[in-house]
């Protein structure tokens, strides 16, 4: 798999909720910190505004329009935000899996939204280089996502058999197409996420998470990504936040964490598979990027651990 991939699959997103509603103005809808979870809304038909508790300005959204809420911050969206507000947990309750409910008696404004809890214990990983809002505008190149975001809305509607699964589906590739969209645009920010824009920062970033066993150096990296030892460490540091080996380093004890909490492999085993020809060299480097050391990792990890790659 690429590194985002990879990254997305230790984390391990699952999509527990799917919904929209169809509303008429004037109208204004309050919703609850949403916890450790990433929400994802798009707007199908209108338009409206949200606001995000901890962004200075709100955002005026407009049919085709995708946010992502990394954070799970509490957020107001609404026709006029000067609007008395009706809350989420009273007016969306009950309300299953796919369900489309009508507001007002509907037709001003169609949104989508799914929500993902984030179940691996280096959430941050990827969190912790998001905003607590992600605004992708539509335009020509959101054809993956429109896509993504009228099939939902078909899904929604015409709710055959089977169709909680595609929306599972849908959901998880919207999220990939936002992540995707964002890095791209904010392509200047600092650590791995963004680094995965630059073509030539991707081709090392790419070979660890290929081979992460493999006996990696700066040179050997230098030359996967067609640069010199010099430019490349040089580049890998601003682009990354930290140096080739530290991210190697790190990414190894990230597989290792995953592996320790899912598996029954002895430690023996996995450190060899990580390239280290000794336990002790491995519980070491574990210690030093995880806080603790392999044998007690399991009964200290944290759900929300705070390691994070750059």
């Amino acid at each position: 798999m690429d590194p985002l991939s990879d990254i997305l699959s230790l984390l391990r997103p699952d999509n527990y909720l799917s919904a929209g509603f169809d509303i008429a103005a004037p109208w204004a809808i309050q919703f609850p910190d949403q916890g450790q979870n990433i929400k994802t809304a798009a707007v199908v038909e209108g338009d409206c505004w949200i606001s995000v508790d901890g962004v200075p300005d709100p955002v005026h959204l407009q049919t085709g329009d995708c946010v992502l809420l990394p954070h799970g911050k509490a957020f107001l969206m609404g026709s006029d935000l000067d609007v008395s507000p009706m809350l989420a947990g009273t007016t969306f309750k009950p309300s299953g899996y796919g369900v489309i409910r009508t507001l007002n008696g509907g037709g001003d404004c169609v949104v989508a939204s799914s929500r993902f809890g984030l179940h691996g214990p280096q959430a941050d990983l990827l969190l912790a280089m998001l905003p607590p809002l992600v605004v992708i505008r539509n335009r020509d190149e959101s054809e993956a996502l429109r896509h993504c975001i009228e099939r939902t809305m078909t899904e929604m509607r015409k709710n055959d058999p089977g169709s909680k699964l595609v929306l599972q589906h849908l959901a998880h590739m919207m999220l990939i197409q936002v992540l995707r969209m964002y890095m791209n645009d904010d392509a200047k920010g600092v650590g791995w996420f963004f680094a995965l824009a630059d073509p030539q920062i991707s081709k090392a970033i790419s070979a660890i998470h290929a081979d992460p066993a493999q006996n990696w150096t700066v040179e050997s990296l230098a030359k996967c990504s067609g640069m010199s030892r010099s430019a490349f460490a040089a580049k890998f540091k601003e682009r990354v936040g930290e140096s080739p080996m530290g991210y190697l380093i790190r990414w190894r004890m990230m597989l290792a964490g995953e592996r320790l909490t899912t598996s029954r492999e002895p430690i023996s085993q996995i450190s060899l598979s990580l390239g280290y020809e000794s336990e002790s060299a491995f519980s070491t480097a574990f210690k030093r990027v995880m806080g603790c050391a392999p044998r007690s990792y399991c009964k200290e990890v944290l759900p929300r651990q705070d390691v994070k790659m750059t």
